[in-house]
């Protein structure tokens, strides 16, 4: 296995998981196993953890809805081969947030709901969260 496959399946793993903490010791784990080699990637990892993880604060039947969350992604890989190479990282930023932009506007127009209200209403609200508790605390 090349070693971009076994990153990519490292990090799956991740997402793989059955409980908000074991995303978190997963997330860890694989952000300690690249500290020796990549520094930089650890930092990243450790900056980026509440962002990337924060789907974990929504009820478990949200986390995985492969349809919805194929579609996008393959909307965004199809965007960022079309522009190929980025001079920057706010480039990026900026086209993947043009695109969950576009799509969220598509199914308000649509009027089309991937989740039922009631299964909304168990999402707690920002100020709720564990994270935002401690930032502000």
């Amino acid at each position: 296995m090349c070693p971009s496959a076994r990153g990519t399946a490292a990090l799956s793993s991740v997402f793989a998981q059955e409980s908000a903490g074991e995303i978190l010791s997963r997330w860890d784990d694989l952000a300690a196993s690249l500290a020796e080699r990549f520094p930089k990637a650890d930092e990243l990892m450790n900056g980026a953890r509440e962002d990337v993880l924060a789907f974990r604060h929504f009820p478990q039947h949200h986390w995985r809805n492969p349809n919805l969350l194929g579609r996008v992604k393959e909307e965004i890989k199809r965007r960022t081969r079309f522009v190929g190479i980025f001079p920057n990282d706010d480039a990026i930023t900026r086209l993947v947030g043009a695109v969950l932009l576009e799509q969220n506007e598509h199914w308000q127009l649509e009027g089309r709901r991937m989740f039922s209200a009631e299964s909304m209403a168990a999402i707690p609200e920002l100020k709720n969260l564990p994270v935002l508790q401690d930032s502000l605390g």
